[in-house]
């Protein structure tokens, strides 16, 4: 991110920021175009790694139901930049620190300050180890049956899950899909894609084709940077806020699926509840900043 004589870079990384926001996916993005509403200066950081990266259509999201989760990205970039108060950066965040006065944060090449940061860093999934099954993840593998049952409707699916909540996600797909098959992950042995779905090979020997298969990988928040800052967390290991998403540390908050409230059993994995963690977080700086 230097100039061309090596100067203006440096003259940037000592502007103070009024927020600057790590993550740039929907958490992010409307956070900083609520910022931006509010001609906040605003840095958003964005270090291109996104939880919904292999998703090719994203689903349960009012007016953008199907929209390829990339072009809500692009789209939601364009709209931000008619607001000239907001600055994107395509780079990655090494630290985050708190100061007397504010907070620094590290990236390649400088250090940038800001009186708050919005953590949308979103989380890591990790699938059940079973050949062939991270092929297909988000696209006739998911775990979510709001944001991916309908496309399923009327075919058979399997519900490859071994935890007392399998029998629950069965129940709510059974209005939706023609068979509801639950398998636990040991029993199957490889997974590979058919013309219609997915082919489920069983360690009894046995196949069973299916349309698309709902799987409960474990999940990680990206916690360097929380681990950093000793953020409070929940026991689900999410970051704890309140509803507006500040966290144990002043100045920080956190946003999306990293982010989860006292008042819920856990963090809300969708679209529409990451938009609304934006800009109530959003909200919140703007407060705090007229409250100093």
């Amino acid at each position: 991110m230097k100039s061309h004589d090596g100067r203006e870079h440096k003259r940037k990384d000592f502007i103070v920021y009024d927020a600057i926001i790590i993550g740039g996916g929907p958490a992010g993005l409307q956070a900083a175009l609520t910022l931006g509403r509010m001609h906040r200066r605003t840095l958003l950081l964005d270090s291109g790694a996104y939880r919904n990266g292999t998703v090719r259509h994203a689903h349960n999201l009012l007016t953008n139901d199907g929209r390829d989760p990339a072009e809500l990205r692009r789209l939601a970039r364009a709209e931000i930049a008619a607001y000239d108060t907001v600055e994107i950066r395509d780079a990655a965040v090494s630290t985050v620190e708190r100061e007397e006065d504010g907070l620094i944060v590290t990236i390649d090449g400088g250090q940038l300050r800001a009186r708050a940061v919005i953590l949308a860093t979103g989380v890591a999934d990790e699938l059940p180890p079973i050949p062939g099954l991270a092929e297909h993840w988000g696209d006739t593998v998911a775990n979510c049956p709001f944001c991916h049952g309908h496309e399923f409707s009327g075919r058979p699916v399997a519900v490859v899950n071994a935890s007392a909540h399998a029998a629950a996600l069965a129940a709510m797909l059974e209005p939706v899909a023609s068979e509801v098959h639950v398998v636990a992950p040991a029993d199957v042995r490889a997974v590979s894609g058919t013309d219609d779905g997915l082919r489920l090979e069983l360690t009894d020997g046995t196949a069973r084709d299916v349309a698309g298969a709902f799987v409960a990988p474990t999940w990680t928040v990206r916690g360097e940077i929380v681990d950093a800052l000793g953020l409070e967390r929940q026991e689900s290991g999410a970051v704890r806020t309140d509803p507006f998403g500040r966290t144990s540390v002043e100045g920080v908050y956190a946003v999306g699926d990293i982010a989860q409230p006292d008042h819920l059993p856990g963090p809300m994995f969708s679209l529409a509840a990451a938009i609304a963690g934006g800009q109530l977080a959003a909200v919140a700086v703007v407060q705090s900043l007229v409250v100093a």
